[in-house]
């Protein structure tokens, strides 16, 4: 196949609350929302997850423009594809942009799915009919408001609860949650805002029976969470210091981890992802599917993911409603007792809702 037109959409959508974590709140959510077609006219879609300000990894919407106009599209646009694996390698010369990259590999892989008359799911062997999701609650104004917010969200049946905490919002907080939720599965999710100085404070987490900590320590860092992850029973788990399988290797090699968050965006695209899942299931590291506050298309690619067979732990792929007045899919993504059925359409399975794309829509480009 080859690629003979892009689209790409800037997108604003606002989300329904703010969501707070150890590096900022927000509550407008900007992304780029990309449309490839191919010489029959056929089309993929895919969205990238780079936030507008560079707070998560160095990526930002702008600069996600930036690579896709200016490199990736011209480097893409009418070469002979047959497999989307391939745009990796088209691609490996532009260095990191992992989540400009992505945007693009994943609307190619939705595009390559359809050809084939398969669900996306499918083409990259994924083998659930459904996947337990989790919820992801950013840091709120206090406890109280914190468990009953927790509670709803069991209430919903979701899987497994994911706090957000920070120096001055961890112990006490975790207590709370532990003495309210005794049974419930429970993580941390730190965003790198610890130090090895901090090894004392982070041991006390240990008595709570969490099921990891999520990046306690600096966002490019391996060798340090080595050195933590000996003083602690509570598994680590690394989110942003991993970019690709490399990553994984180094951290696994060194004990740096024991659990990876897999987000399709931060590692450059699924077939990545992918490499990473078959990397950790042959050594024994379970995996599990974060979450970058995506609209429908990006949520479409996750569910996708989680498919595949080492995705142990439920992931942060909640429905449309968690976060949307309106999704810009067709139908939304909904949870039902805490599980997503993954769709069996061809491609990602869900219907690019047009006219709410268009509401959302604050510039758009198009190339061929």
């Amino acid at each position: 196949m080859q690629i003979k037109k892009v689209t790409v959409r800037k997108m604003k959508m606002r989300m329904k609350e703010p969501f707070a974590t150890s590096f900022g709140t927000m509550q407008d959510k900007q992304f780029l929302l990309l449309e490839v077609k191919d010489e029959k006219g056929n089309t993929g879609w895919g969205e990238s997850v780079a936030f507008d300000a560079p707070w998560y990894t160095e990526e930002t919407v702008e600069t996600n423009l930036h690579m896709i106009r200016d490199f990736l599209i011209p480097v893409l646009l009418g070469k002979e594809i047959t497999h989307p694996d391939e745009v990796g390698a088209l691609f490996s010369p532009i260095r990191k942009n992992n989540m400009a990259k992505a945007a693009i590999e994943g609307a190619v892989w939705d595009l390559y799915a359809k050809r084939k008359g398969i669900p996306l799911a499918e083409a990259i062997g994924g083998n659930r009919e459904r996947i337990e999701v989790g919820i992801s609650i950013g840091i709120q104004e206090n406890l109280a408001r914190l468990i009953e917010k927790v509670q709803g969200y069991l209430d919903e049946g979701y899987k497994r609860i994911k706090v957000k905490i920070k120096p001055g919002a961890d112990i006490d907080v975790i207590r709370g949650l532990r003495e309210a939720f005794p049974n419930v599965p429970l993580m941390a999710d730190a965003n790198s805002a610890y130090s090895l100085d901090n090894i004392d404070l982070l041991k006390q987490l240990d008595v709570f029976d969490l099921l990891m900590i999520e990046q306690p320590l600096a966002y490019d860092d391996i060798f340090d969470h080595a050195v933590l992850q000996k003083e602690l029973k509570t598994p680590i788990c690394l989110d942003e210091s991993i970019l690709s399988l490399e990553d994984v290797r180094k951290a696994v090699e060194m004990g740096s981890t024991k659990v990876i968050n897999v987000k399709i965006g931060r590692v450059g695209g699924l077939s990545e992802a992918k490499r990473i899942h078959d990397y950790c299931m042959a050594n024994g590291i379970p995996v599990w599917c974060g979450g970058m506050l995506e609209a429908g298309i990006g949520r479409a690619h996750n569910i996708a993911l989680t498919t595949l067979p080492n995705f142990v732990f439920p992931g942060d792929t909640a429905g449309s409603s968690r976060y949307w007045e309106k999704d810009i899919i067709k139908p939304e993504v909904v949870v039902e007792d805490g599980f997503i059925t993954v769709p069996d359409e061809p491609g990602i399975g869900y219907t690019p809702d047009f006219q709410t794309i268009d509401e959302f829509t604050t510039a758009s480009y198009h190339f061929e």
